[in-house]
């Protein structure tokens, strides 16, 4: 990632602010942490524009929310589930939900498009969703600056490696699970 940002210069922070459009921990806490730990990386303008992508992704989904919510999820009905999640959150801590909604994984898009769905207005979404982007940026980045600060340039390497291998591991784990499960499904 360091190398990246050497070679790449301003298009890494691009790069940085489309990954936070969609979902970014992992990536913010990285370039964080390879920030910290190799140089090269500046946590202000990493802040910046990671808040900036993560706010213009949950106003696209709120936007998509709002206009085609009711037929996206009749369209994708496994997307029903979270968005029922998302509905009840919403519901029942309304503002508290909307700055918190991108540190709970598995319903960041749909929360937002959930408030969409739910008619809350553009403004008030805009307010809050700016304040909630702006914290979590700063958190995340603050955690990776942290870290690598904290592990130094090898050792992040080798959580890094740690990390992927772990991730591969449980993936494959989850795949071999299942088709094993499908296979026990199948009629005799």
């Amino acid at each position: 990632m360091a190398e990246l940002w050497a070679e790449w210069g301003g298009v890494a922070y691009a790069i940085a602010a489309l990954w936070a459009f969609f979902e970014g921990e992992t990536f913010v806490l990285a370039a964080a942490a390879v920030g910290a730990a190799a140089g090269g990386i500046d946590p202000w303008l990493l802040m910046v524009v990671v808040w900036g992508g993560s706010f213009a992704g949950d106003q696209t989904w709120f936007f998509i929310g709002r206009r085609f919510g009711p037929s996206a999820l009749a369209r994708f009905p496994r997307w029903q589930c979270n968005a029922d999640k998302a509905m009840r959150l919403l519901h029942r801590h309304g503002t508290l939900f909307v700055l918190s909604f991108r540190f709970l994984y598995g319903i960041r898009n749909v929360a937002a498009a959930a408030c969409g769905l739910a008619g809350m207005s553009y403004r008030r979404f805009a307010i809050l969703n700016f304040i909630g982007a702006g914290v979590w940026a700063g958190s995340f980045v603050a955690a990776g600056w942290f870290l690598g600060s904290w592990l130094g340039v090898d050792r992040l390497f080798q959580l890094i490696c740690g990390a992927v291998f772990l991730a591969l591991g449980v993936l494959v784990t989850r795949g071999l699970l299942r088709r094993r499960a499908a296979r026990r499904a199948l009629p005799a």
